[in-house]
């Protein structure tokens, strides 16, 4: 009886070594116009995702206005404060954790890394501005118990231009706020973000040009995440934080994993096997290493059976293959 029990707790030791560790299974939960309901929580509990994005957001006229407009009545619902504050809820109530990840649109979807100002004064007005914005959102995640707040998302030349301002906010939030931090930088701005031992992850929003190829397999894929992993891997261990992607995913379409980013590729021809492909890299190449905490799809939509299917060329994996493929990589790590 000894030995069987001794054999027992060897083969429970063995499973539990062998067992994934907790990951941050997270989606990117899009605003809508209207309050989220349990039905809207299902699909992501179905998929085994243990946190959402919300994402309330700030308007700017155009990339050199100092004027953030934020919580207001023209906005849809899921933008504003108040519901920021019922999707965190029911998100919790639901089981689901929360990174609540305030962010600013610019006129016509000018890219939000190019904000900066020409005078001082403007500077200034700026950051009074973004304060107020980024202040109320950190307030909001603190009366929530929200898990993880995010303090701006791919602001490369304000942060590079302010950055004793930056240095000066994070000491504001932890204020009022008492969860972690993190920042979303762009895949080309992570690597000179002057504060990550300020902050408690390091943000990435993954978008990094891996192939030219029509339909790139998963390990041509791999391959070329080596020496982006590997610069990663050096940021994470430098400045002992945790990697956390705080956006990750492609277009189901045809070059899905050349520039991420593009709009170009809006109207590309569909094709999911490149999305299930690109995606299935970063799984196998992030997932199972201990310097990386998880990370956010982009995007999930809150009516799930109205998004996605096997006609859109979109980046929600919503109704598609790749949505089974997160739904098995996220039961693995939960």
């Amino acid at each position: 009886m000894r030995s069987l029990g001794i054999l027992l707790l060897c083969l429970c030791l063995l499973g539990c070594s062998n067992k994934a560790k907790e990951k941050i299974n997270g989606l990117s939960f899009v605003a809508a116009r209207e309050e989220v309901r349990s039905e809207h929580i299902k699909p992501i509990l179905k998929v085994y995702a243990n946190f959402a994005a919300v994402m309330p957001f700030g308007f700017i006229r155009d990339k050199e206005s100092p004027d953030i407009i934020f919580d207001t009545e023209r906005q849809w619902y899921g933008e504003t404060i108040k519901g920021a504050g019922q999707y965190i809820n029911m998100l919790h109530k639901n089981g689901v954790r929360v990174m609540l990840k305030p962010q600013l649109w610019i006129s016509r979807g000018q890219f939000t890394g190019g904000l900066t100002m020409k005078t001082e004064a403007d500077w200034k007005a700026l950051e009074a501005s973004y304060s107020k914005f980024i202040l109320r959102n950190a307030e909001l995640a603190e009366m929530t118990d929200t898990e993880i707040f995010c303090i701006g998302t791919e602001l490369q030349l304000f942060v590079q231009n302010r950055p004793q301002y930056w240095e000066s906010l994070i000491k504001e939030i932890r204020k009022r706020y008492k969860g972690k931090l993190t920042y979303a930088a762009n895949w080309n701005e992570y690597s000179e973000t002057p504060f990550w031992e300020s902050l408690d992850f390091i943000g990435i929003d993954a978008y990094f040009p891996l192939s030219e190829a029509k339909t790139p397999d998963v390990i041509s894929l791999r391959k070329q995440w080596q020496p982006h992993k590997k610069q990663i891997e050096t940021l994470a261990k430098t400045t002992d934080r945790q990697v956390l992607f705080t956006e990750y995913g492609y277009r189901s379409t045809d070059y899905a994993a050349d520039k991420p980013w593009h709009t170009e590729y809006k109207e590309a021809a569909i094709n999911l096997e490149g999305q299930v492909n690109a995606i299935t890299a970063v799984f196998q190449e992030f997932w199972q290493e201990d310097w990386f905490a998880g990370g956010f799809v982009w995007k999930w939509f809150i009516a799930h059976d109205r998004v996605g299917g096997p006609t859109d060329n979109r980046f929600t994996p919503q109704n598609k293959p790749a949505e089974k493929l997160i739904q098995e990589y996220y039961k693995a790590y939960r």
